[in-house]
């Protein structure tokens, strides 16, 4: 159902692959919700998506870009503006990649260029676009920049790798131009902190359907599908958060808040080769 939530609004959005991906769920709400943006992504990683499909049925124009390259952001920054007919109302940022986890590097073993690599693109990429979009002013007063985060950037989760250290950046860069954006132009950061979701980038985490079975099971209202991801950014995006800033919010159905539940320690108990294990309520 749609709510006119972003009706006159425009926007850029960041990192929709293919079906599967959180930015492609969001670019549709925003559709629904009356919006109108750009679609952009590295030309490599349109060649092996779907955005093409995504563009036809949102009626957005695609411009391709690198978000680590300066040269590349200034031409979708200032292309956008023209395309759209004046400054952005709402950015995604939905870009995360790590060499090392894709190469299979552990922790305690990286790959330094590999680790370099996972922060400009995953954290630093957030920096350039929101320093390009202050120099050109490119965003409307109260308007709304919303990077998608995870978890691991507070606590220790095993696989994740040095994308926890990416996030942990992402997060800080957030509340950092948060500051300034909201200070000198009335404009909104935050980052939503996502569970786990099989997204096609995400099915290349070590461990992903193990994990996703544990946050579910930990999680009182189990986990947060893409769908229900784009529904929350759709909120951050509008009027209704207006006095939302500099936040880091766990979309996650509870996860982050919990230490034990009991549908956890359940499994943890059959696991056990022992007779008097006890439920705990």
């Amino acid at each position: 159902m749609a709510y006119n939530l972003l009706k006159g609004k425009r926007g850029i959005i960041f990192g929709a692959l293919d079906e599967k991906s959180i930015a492609w769920k969001v670019a549709e709400r925003a559709h629904e919700e009356g919006a109108v943006f750009t679609l952009t992504n590295t030309p490599t990683a349109m060649r092996f998506g779907e955005l093409n499909e995504l563009a036809e049925k949102c009626n957005a124009t695609i411009i391709p870009a690198d978000a680590t390259s300066v040269e590349d952001l200034e031409n979708l920054v200032t292309k956008s503006m023209e395309v759209l007919g004046g400054k952005v109302d709402f950015i995604l940022h939905s870009i995360g990649m790590s060499l090392n986890v894709r190469k299979k590097r552990v922790y305690s073993d990286l790959r330094y260029d590999y680790f370099q690599k996972t922060l400009d693109i995953s954290a630093i990429s957030f920096h350039k676009l929101l320093q390009v979009c202050y120099k050109h002013d490119a965003i409307s007063e109260w308007g709304s920049v919303v990077a998608l985060s995870y978890i691991a950037a507070q606590r220790v989760l095993y696989g994740y790798n040095d994308m926890a250290d990416a996030k942990a950046l992402l997060e800080s860069i957030g509340r950092s131009f948060g500051y300034i954006y909201g200070r000198e132009k009335k404009i909104r950061v935050n980052t939503i902190s996502q569970s786990p979701t099989m997204t096609t980038a995400g099915s290349g985490v070590k461990g992903i359907h193990g994990l996703m079975d544990f946050t579910e099971r930990m999680s009182p209202l189990g986990n947060a599908t893409a769908d229900e991801c784009a529904n929350f950014t759709i909120v951050l995006f509008s009027d209704l958060s207006k006095k939302v800033t500099m936040q880091n919010i766990f979309h996650d159905g509870g996860f982050s808040s919990m230490g034990m539940s009991l549908r956890a320690m359940k499994m943890y108990n059959k696991s056990l080769d022992c007779e008097d294990c006890e439920e705990i309520d």
